[in-house]
């Protein structure tokens, strides 16, 4: 996790899935790490799992006192989902589809972009976005409970993945884990940062479609919620 602005750094080379092949079924035999298998049943079901939030998000009511939609709370709800997706967008056009799969097959390391100054910006876009629609739902006291639990679900998956890019990548894989954090970005500009994303915005947002959708149901589905309980969308 040093600066890739050491004279140290070396940047790491792009190693694609099809070298140095190794399943989960190796990983998980050769790891002893409760947490990181765990991780790997988690990666296969990390769409459905927030399904109980979202749930609850429609099920629990909005204190009494809150009588429309847009309120202050909405306004910044708004805009952590907004800053969410933002980070969502930013990373995918950088890796690509390939952040959608639900196999253990792996693209080139990554380390321009959000991903040259933190190692995982879409699961932290993730819990963005839901922070975001806890405090558009006004479930305020909710927000650090959905927050400390999708952080529990994340560094489980991430120990998995972890094991898997050392395997599969090697070495390189090692150098970059060493320099650049894998929760907390870390300060200053490394030369990365700047660099082109491998896909198009078009090609990007494309590929998030199925995302902003979401966003846009669960904005919706919200106000409906609201809107029943108060019988005011806007006041």
């Amino acid at each position: 996790m040093c600066d890739h602005e050491s004279p140290n750094y070396t940047k790491p080379r792009l190693l694609y899935s099809g070298v140095a092949l190794t399943t989960k079924v190796q990983i998980d035999q050769q790891d002893g790490d409760t947490l990181a298998r765990m991780g790997g049943w988690l990666f296969k079901r990390r769409t459905s799992i927030p399904l109980p939030i979202a749930l609850a998000l429609l099920l629990i009511p909005a204190p009494p006192h809150v009588t429309s939609f847009w309120t202050p709370l909405t306004l910044a709800g708004v805009l952590a989902i907004a800053a969410g997706e933002l980070m969502r967008i930013w990373g995918v056009q950088h890796i690509g589809a390939i952040s959608r799969t639900r196999s253990d097959r792996l693209g080139p390391l990554i380390d321009t972009g959000p991903f040259s100054l933190v190692r995982n910006p879409l699961y932290l876009g993730n819990i963005l976005l839901w922070i975001g629609f806890t405090l558009a739902a006004q479930l305020l006291w909710l927000a650090p409970v959905v927050a400390v639990l999708l952080s529990l679900e994340y560094h489980a998956i991430v120990r998995w993945e972890e094991q898997l890019l050392d395997l599969r990548l090697g070495e390189p894989y090692r150098v970059y884990q060493r320099q650049v954090p894998r929760w907390m970005p870390r300060v200053g500009a490394p030369k990365q940062l700047a660099g082109a994303g491998r896909f198009t915005l078009l090609d990007t947002l494309v590929s998030e479609r199925g995302t902003l959708i979401a966003i846009a149901i669960g904005l919706l589905l919200l106000a409906a919620k609201q809107q029943a309980t108060s019988g005011h969308w806007i006041r």
